[in-house]
């Protein structure tokens, strides 16, 4: 019952950020059974240990691929601080996202993020900070926000301070409105036979209790409560997504949510893709891509076109210059991809407990092309940890003859075209001479 109290007065008479449907399941079992924690799409991608260029390694509280992409996957509802609520419990605080992008905007091992969404919002209270958080990341490094499966509310207020925001094809998006529940038990305990009393000490000390209606002036100065958060929400979008959604049209969406491409035709996102598309951009070229995505982004926040940022160069001469650049980008991108698989693969064969076993070196091979996510390091040890080392081969019937005639030599399985001349009484000799010096 602990809990539940906890949840019912972070739920109660608080603005939320949260669609509809989900304060509706709050409001009905007082969110002490919301949350189940849906499948992270980054639990395969990335590792959540790096190596310094000195190679030294730590831990970080997100996973980063060994191309530099750091993935920050946020689900379940959303709540400001959630030192007491259970991992279980479908619960994310603002705070652990928070040190999660302070971490990556510091990070050199990080140079790109995705922001992995799949959250019907939660408390108003500490998500425009949060947006705040993506907006300074964003700023310093490509952060796209990915709505795998849903960015609503609070979420997408966070989601939309990144660089760029791209949709799945059913994902679900918006939902820019605030909402307050309030319960009134009055009746119920009546019939109960139970009549409650606050004694308090100030006009509005008990103002929307759940004992009693609400009053005209109480529900007036809640609904003023929503109107701030409501307009901070509409200011913190603008911020982020600049002339590609500015207040007035984010408040003409009156709370709507979008699906896929829906999204895109509001504003509301800037592509349709998928987590693994994003990823797979990133890693190809993800220092190019940064810079190139940043200056697309800026420009459509500027409302200025990205030809005509540079006066004076003549659309024609700028158009060849870029076209040549992302020729040189894909020339490099496709270098430097090889060079990782390469890399990739040598790790994951030569480490130890791998290399020379002919059953781990084949796992590991497989593994590796069917799961290019997973660094060489990642597959080495999976393959280890799960995979038996191949028996010794059995000796053929000539070896165990000679072995039990004393006369098997190393390296005797290596050299079976030479077994004839072996048998030589004189080879034989002359051999073990040889080996007595």
């Amino acid at each position: 019952m602990t809990s539940l109290i906890h949840i019912a007065d972070r739920v109660l008479n608080r603005p939320l950020l949260i669609t509809r449907d989900k304060a509706e399941v709050v409001l009905s079992v007082l969110a002490g059974r919301i949350g189940v924690n849906a499948p992270e799409a980054s639990r395969f991608e990335g590792s959540s240990v790096v190596e310094d260029e000195n190679g030294a390694r730590r831990a970080v509280p997100y996973r980063v691929t060994r191309e530099g992409v750091g993935i920050i996957t946020i689900t379940g509802s959303l709540v400001n601080r959630g030192a007491w609520v259970g991992a279980s419990s479908g619960l994310t605080s603002y705070e652990g996202i928070g040190f999660q992008l302070k971490s990556a905007a510091a990070d050199p091992a990080v140079k790109s993020v995705i922001l992995d969404l799949h959250s019907p919002g939660g408390e108003a209270v500490g998500a425009f900070e949060t947006a705040a958080l993506v907006r300074d990341l964003a700023a310093r490094k490509q952060t796209v926000a990915v709505v795998n499966g849903m960015a609503a509310s609070a979420m997408y207020a966070i989601g939309s301070g990144a660089t760029e925001i791209v949709t799945t094809e059913t994902g679900i998006s918006g939902s820019i409105g605030v909402v307050l529940l309030h319960a009134d038990f009055s009746r119920q305990l009546d019939r109960e036979g139970v009549t409650p009393t606050l004694i308090h000490a100030g006009a509005h000390k008990v103002d929307g209790n759940p004992f009693e209606p609400l009053s005209d002036a109480v529900r007036e100065d809640l609904q003023a409560e929503v109107d701030a958060f409501y307009e901070s929400f509409l200011a913190t979008v603008a911020k982020g997504r600049g002339k590609r959604l500015t207040v007035d049209a984010a408040r003409k969406t009156e709370a709507r949510t979008f699906i896929g491409q829906a999204a895109v035709d509001a504003g509301i996102a800037d592509r349709v893709g998928s987590f693994e598309s994003v990823l797979a951009d990133l890693t190809r070229a993800p220092g190019r891509s940064t810079s190139q995505t940043r200056r697309t982004s800026m420009s459509e926040k500027t409302g200025a076109p990205a030809a005509e940022d540079d006066a004076g160069i003549p659309k024609a001469d700028h158009d060849a210059v870029v076209k040549a650049a992302r020729a040189e980008g894909r020339a490099e991108g496709e270098a430097a991809g090889a060079k990782a698989a390469n890399d990739r693969l040598v790790a994951a064969l030569s480490a130890e407990g791998v290399k020379g076993d002919a059953a781990r070196m084949t796992a590991a091979l497989d593994l590796a092309q069917k799961s290019p996510g997973m660094s060489g390091e990642d597959v080495a040890a999976f393959v280890s940890a799960n995979v038996q080392p191949a028996k010794p081969a059995a000796a053929s019937y000539e070896d165990r003859r000679l072995a039990a005639a004393g006369l098997a030599q190393p390296g005797r399985s290596e050299q079976r075209s030479d077994k004839r001349a072996s048998l030589n009484p004189d080879a034989i000799y002359k051999s073990r001479a040889k080996q007595e010096g």
